[in-house]
């Protein structure tokens, strides 16, 4: 029989690999299994959008990946640090990537972004992510992107 610290401890490394596995997935561009790692209900909330950056994941986050994917194909991300609490695990990540069409309506200038971002993902008690919401400082991501 396990101990209670023994199964929180391995509750905390089955969501870090969950979070693991979607950066690992973000950086083979793959959204499908990005997506995959989620509750087919799962939410998402991409902070600097407000209203309109909430949405399901298989739809609100599949598009904006989609099409972050296409106008920045070599997209790439480094986790920089995880917290864990309770059923939250905050991944500390830095993105980047080279624009090559317009995104989002900014048109290309083939600059390259590095921007920190913020993932909070949340698991229910069978560990499955349940939800995810992103932070960066959208201004300075559109700001290296010539955005004046």
């Amino acid at each position: 029989m396990k101990t209670i610290e023994q199964i929180e401890t391995t509750t905390d490394l089955t969501r870090k690999g969950t979070c693991v596995e979607f950066f690992s997935a973000y950086q083979d561009l793959d959204i499908d299994r990005m997506v995959g790692l989620f509750t087919a209900d799962a939410t998402i909330d991409f902070k600097p959008l407000g209203e309109n950056g909430k949405g399901k994941i298989n739809e609100l986050g599949r598009g904006l990946w989609s099409a972050l994917i296409d106008a920045f194909p070599d997209l790439d991300n480094t986790i920089d640090t995880f917290d864990v609490a309770g059923d939250k695990v905050t991944c500390y990540v830095t993105i980047f990537g080279t624009q090559t069409k317009e995104f989002a309506g900014i048109p290309s200038k083939g600059l390259r972004f590095e921007s920190d971002h913020i993932f909070v993902f949340e698991f229910n008690e069978d560990d499955k992510a349940t939800s995810l919401s992103i932070d960066w400082n959208h201004a300075s991501f559109a700001q290296q992107l010539g955005v004046e």
